[in-house]
């Protein structure tokens, strides 16, 4: 009897045990490719978040499939990568940003800048995936003798005011540092109406609005743009490219490092050069170094 107690008692701590580490192996907030998740052929199954419809840099084609500048260098950095299986999710910016910090997804692209506050909770590439033109808008009749931003600066003008969390104040205060001698004039604020922004540069309450030239080419130049009336009042002049990135989840370091190589080969490859010229008519990432 005692041995008979003595063998149920044993099968009852190898139960628990066994479910112990099975839920051990359940838990985390690890991604599939972290967990090592496999796909055809045994492959490490990476899950790559994108914004739907941000064209030209990411976004959903008429047969549902997903393309872009940022997403068609994904399938290169794919390609060099055979140890993974790339599979692309289109998906909210909210879900996106949140997906990723969690684990829910191995990397998204969204046309996403390197600041701070990103990089505590992402791993970024040293490499760049694209690249966005930022510049300033500002009211025609000021377009002859402003041309750029040192010309804006040097004539005392003044910025629409910027959320200082926002990635463009970050970069009109590099631009000051950099320039002490005619800084830009530049106030921080909460976020507005894009509207508000054109309403007051044309009142003369502000000099320029600083965005980036795929939304002023949208909300003016377009032919449906929503403030398509302000186009005869409005000129914008560039400043640069600012860098886009992926965003990785802090647990894929081994992916990160394989996505950067292959970026960085891609680069010197000249491939990112191509398809910078298909998606966006030119050389964008030139831009990237003006001062």
């Amino acid at each position: 009897m005692m041995k008979l107690k003595t063998a149920i008692k044993a099968v009852l701590i190898a139960g628990t045990v066994g479910i112990a580490l099975t839920a051990a192996g359940c838990g985390g907030n690890k991604s599939d490719s972290a967990k090592g998740a496999s796909g055809n052929g045994g492959k490490k199954i990476v899950k790559v978040a994108h914004t739907p419809h941000y064209f030209p840099y990411d976004f959903v084609d008429d047969n549902n499939k997903s393309d872009g500048m940022e997403v068609a260098v994904m399938k290169e950095v794919a390609k060099k990568l055979p140890q993974y299986e790339f599979q692309f999710v289109p998906t909210s910016d909210d879900d996106l940003l949140i997906g990723v910090e969690s684990g829910k997804y191995d990397i998204g692209t969204k046309g996403a800048w390197k600041t701070p506050a990103r990089e505590k909770k992402y791993i970024f590439t040293k490499n760049y995936i694209a690249a966005s033109v930022i510049g300033v808008t500002i009211r025609k009749e000021d377009a002859d003798t402003i041309k750029n931003l040192d010309d804006f600066a040097k004539a005392g003008k003044k910025l629409v005011p910027i959320a200082p969390q926002n990635a463009q104040y970050q970069v009109i205060e590099d631009y000051n540092a950099a320039h002490p001698d005619h800084p830009v004039k530049l106030e921080a604020s909460e976020n507005f109406q894009v509207a508000d922004a054109y309403t007051w540069v044309l009142e003369g309450r502000y000099d320029g609005y600083f965005a980036i030239e795929l939304a002023y080419k949208k909300n003016v130049e377009a032919p449906d743009a929503p403030y398509k009336d302000f186009k005869d009042k409005l000129s914008y002049f560039r400043y640069k490219a600012i860098p886009t990135y992926p965003v990785i989840n802090k647990n894929d370091k081994e992916l990160a490092a394989d996505v950067d190589k292959a970026l960085g080969e891609l680069k010197q490859e000249g491939k990112l050069a191509e398809l910078e010229n298909k998606y966006f008519g030119e050389e964008v990432s030139k831009l990237v170094d003006a001062k």
